[in-house]
């Protein structure tokens, strides 16, 4: 075998096994939906890190996240949202007045479209390794206050987004 070859296939060996490393540590997904507004739109390219609650940390209320549900798509494939954390494992979400309120004290939420929550909700106690996630896009998200989604399952998260690669011009580290 000529040298040539040898490096070549080496070359090529190297490239594979990084990319295995680099699909068991991030996911690029597209944004499919307006939930997100004005943080994400529709078609943002982002990356996920799939084991940033394995590796490096818990989750943190304002992590953005995607996320398994048992909702489908209308063809029938399985649905994945991309929401923001609200409420943590053991704390109390309640919304009143268009203000989200974690164990009683008001959230500060610059990140919102409207800058309120359109919908009204009893306190609700985020049970013990699972999340409460919302959109930014209140009043065109369905997420933990709709019964279908509820609080999320910590082992249901696909990924944290850490990086918006496209469009371009609005590349972000998250």
């Amino acid at each position: 075998m000529s040298e040539d070859l040898k490096e070549w296939i080496k070359d090529i060996g190297v490239a594979l096994v990084v990319g295995l490393l680099l699909i068991q540590f991030i996911k690029p997904t597209i944004v499919k939906e307006h939930s997100m507004e004005p943080t994400l739109q529709e078609n943002n390219y982002i990356f996920l890190s799939r084991q940033a609650y394995t590796l490096f940390g818990e989750p943190e209320r304002g992590d953005i996240v995607v996320f398994h549900t048992d909702l489908r798509t209308v063809d029938g494939k399985e649905k994945s949202l991309v929401k923001r954390i609200i409420g943590l494992p053991g704390e109390t979400v309640s919304i009143t007045g268009g203000v989200v309120y974690i164990n009683g004290e008001p959230l500060e939420e610059d990140y919102t479209l409207d800058g309120y929550t359109n919908t009204e909700l009893e306190e609700v106690v985020v049970p013990e390794g699972e999340l409460f996630c919302m959109g930014d896009n209140r009043q065109n998200s369905i997420d933990s206050r709709d019964s279908s989604v509820g609080c999320v399952p910590i082992d249901q998260i696909i990924g944290k987004a850490v990086l918006r690669l496209y469009p371009f011009n609005e590349i972000t580290l998250f």
